[in-house]
């Protein structure tokens, strides 16, 4: 037996574990590491089960091209030779904006720079993102506006520090498991919890203060406690006075949101708003953790900086136990971010629009006029394949035929390019709309890095080989580059990428390999002497002063009517992950959670003779699927929830596109739906 040290492939908590192989080089399990600083020889039941899934037989072995119809088994070079000339086509036919690029949360720092240098060096595209659009691109909007940096302040050691936690839009007990674990041992410890969610969720349990507010209703709550914190005396003067900007607008704004106003649009009691403020405020070190229930809507950069306000005002920013921390979904998603797999930046969240930016990229990249345009995000690609203005889109580790809201939009979309290539692991709905489908070569078949939700940047070390002629996605990209003309994307190994991230990337500048070996560190970590930043905006905030960005309450896109009276949120459960293509595959998770549920409150079921475990038909202006009623108190009236992880009952389909008008992040907290016995 073997084990190898690497990082947990799941949600971005970045727990590490041993990888166990056999004498025939085969994954039969996983070990938790006893001396790492976050999972501390603990796992969550899918970290446990991480190794199942590489050895599926459904894994992608041979590339596939399309032929008469049908995908067929081809050779390397034919299907490479074939990508680079349609996209090279498709390009000389309607530009380079013609050709997007969607990189993945999935797959490693370095390769995530390597795509986006293909894209930009190669292709002379912005045009490339990846599923931070769908999750996270508000936070990153939000906290870049208001504190400088897009990312988690504190780091999730911090937890156990601090006297009070609000917990928002997050279920952090089943979606950050370790995290969850945190969050208790502090209430354990004597610190208040306030949990807001409408949802009963197991957190719940624990808290203090738990605020069942109507779904959509986020800003004018924070706005709320703010009112409260700034009428009653409770806010930090000094703060405020040295370290930010803005002030008297944010009192403006809130002055309006009294405990009786806010009360009402959100659907609780004004004692709840006075209590949870006077709770928050009152505390010495007050922590503020959200994920995706704060993100996923048309006002969630609004959402993002109510959060940033409610911390400044208060003083809990810059010192431990306090901080906003967003809590990333996927392993790497906040990797792909800072490593420049979004339209506007390149890595580090350098600006594509700045011209000594792209000098500096173009002299480091052996290449001349970098495109200068903001590209195109994941869901306006989307809508520009649609229209037609998009022609050709190579997928890399993502499967937006689950992922992105309103399905039958995006499959007419995706049927109307002219061509479309998935690099994947295993075959995905995704897949069978493509041209050419690739193999990609697992978490444990490769060498890299991934960056967690803390901003802890960690080893990723391969344990076994890849299956058939499956490759390395950066060495996929490396050949296609090289058909293109292009040489610059060719290295010996990942540590050659990430000794060029670090030279171009001044966050990044101290990552390099031998630093982070055993234990990883956090950026910004400039040099090789810099030890790492657990704590960001000591002392002042990265754009100077903290600036107040007060926002008025907009409802949802969509709101419940006759025909639709239903509020419908979506999430993930316990067991299964994102769009399933890893954890539906591994045997013991999938025994677990076999079907597609939907949520609804008994006196809702009640009146509409629907019965636990029996199947129903949900239903928005978008289309229907079929699920399994799961009659619970967990969802309040008026609302029901559904989980995204399967294809027989994809949650997607009824999900609503609207989009943040700044982070061009989908609405999928809030549509309105109608749910009936079948």
């Amino acid at each position: 037996m073997r084990r190898t040290l690497t990082t947990c492939p799941y949600c971005g908590t970045g727990c590490q574990f041993y990888l166990v192989t056999n004498g025939e080089g085969k994954l039969v399990g996983v070990e938790p590491s006893s001396n790492h600083v976050v999972s501390k020889g603990q796992l969550c039941v899918k970290g446990w089960n991480a190794f199942n899934f590489a050895n599926h037989p459904d894994r992608l072995t041979v590339p596939l091209v399309r032929k008469n119809g049908n995908l067929v088994e081809a050779s390397w070079d034919e299907a490479l030779d074939l990508i680079a000339t349609r996209l090279k086509e498709v390009q000389d036919a309607h530009g380079n904006d013609s050709v997007a690029f969607f990189s993945s949360a999935k797959t490693t720092n370095e390769e995530n720079y390597v795509m986006m240098k293909l894209a930009r060096a190669v292709f002379k595209t912005n045009n490339v993102d990846h599923c931070a659009r769908l999750c996270h691109s508000s936070t990153v909007a939000g906290l870049a506006a208001t504190f400088g940096s897009g990312a988690m302040t504190n780091s999730i050691s911090c937890v156990e520090k601090a006297d009070c936690i609000l917990v928002t839009g997050s279920n952090t007990t089943e979606q950050h498991p370790l995290i969850g674990t945190r969050i208790i041992n502090a209430v354990k410890g004597g610190a208040k919890l306030i949990v807001a969610d409408n949802r009963k969720i197991r957190l719940a349990n624990f808290a203090d203060m738990h605020i069942r507010w109507e779904n959509g209703t986020d800003v004018a709550f924070l706005n709320g406690l703010m009112h409260v914190i700034i009428k009653e005396g409770l806010a930090d003067e000094e703060f405020i006075r040295t370290r930010t900007e803005g002030f008297d607008k944010l009192k403006e704004v809130v002055e309006e949101f009294t405990p009786e106003r806010t009360a009402e649009i959100c659907k609780i009691t004004p004692v709840e708003v006075e209590k949870a403020a006077r709770m928050f405020a009152g505390a010495e070190r007050a922590m503020i953790i959200y994920s995706m229930g704060i993100t996923q809507h048309t006002h969630g950069v609004d959402n993002v900086k109510s959060c940033a306000n409610l911390a400044m005002l208060t003083g809990n920013v810059g010192k431990e136990g306090t901080g906003v921390n967003p809590l990333r979904g996927q392993n790497n998603v906040q990797g792909a971010c800072d490593l420049g797999a979004l339209p506007n930046v390149y890595s580090g969240y350098q600006k594509v629009t700045d011209d000594g930016v792209r000098a500096k990229f173009e002299k480091a990249w052996g290449v001349q006029d970098l495109p200068g345009n903001v590209g195109l995000t994941v869901t306006t690609a989307i809508n520009a394949a649609a229209d037609g203005t998009l022609k050709a889109l190579y997928v890399m580790g993502e499967n937006p035929m689950m992922s992105d809201p309103d399905q039958h939009h995006v499959r007419d979309a995706l049927e109307k390019l002219d061509f479309l290539v998935v690099q994947d692991i295993f075959p995905t709905p995704t897949t069978k709309l493509a041209d050419v489908v690739l193999p990609a070569a697992c978490f444990a078949e490769k060498d890299g890095t991934f960056t967690s939700t803390e901003r802890r940047v960690q080893r990723v070390r391969k344990a076994c080989d890849p299956p058939g002629q499956a490759r390395q996605d950066w060495e996929i990209l490396a050949d296609l580059a090289r058909r293109m003309g292009y040489d610059g994307l060719t290295y010996s190994s990942p540590k050659e990428i990430m000794d060029e991230i670090t030279r171009v990337t001044p966050i990044y500048g101290g990552m390099q390999y031998d630093r982070i070996d055993q234990v990883g560190l956090q950026w910004p970590c400039p040099n090789r002497d810099h030890p790492g930043t657990p704590v960001l905006h000591v002392g002042k905030f990265a754009r100077g002063l903290g600036l107040f960005s007060p926002a008025e309450y907009r409802p949802s896109a969509e709101l419940p009517d006759d025909e639709y009276p239903f509020v419908l949120s979506t999430g993930r459960c316990y067991f299964h992950f994102h769009t399933g293509t890893m954890t539906r595959r591994s045997r013991l998770l999938d025994r677990e959670e076999r079907f597609p549920y939907v949520e609804v409150h008994p006196d809702d079921a009640k009146r509409l003779n629907i019965h636990d475990r029996f199947p129903v038909m949900v239903s928005t202006r978008r289309g229907e699927v079929k699920a399994l009623a799961r009659v619970s108190d967990i969802v309040i009236p008026g609302h029901l929830f559904m989980t995204f992880h399967f294809e027989e009952g994809a949650a997607n389909v009824l999900t609503n596109n609207a989009l943040d008008p700044v982070a061009k992040i989908p609405e999928y907290k809030v549509c309105a739906a109608q749910i009936r016995g079948v």
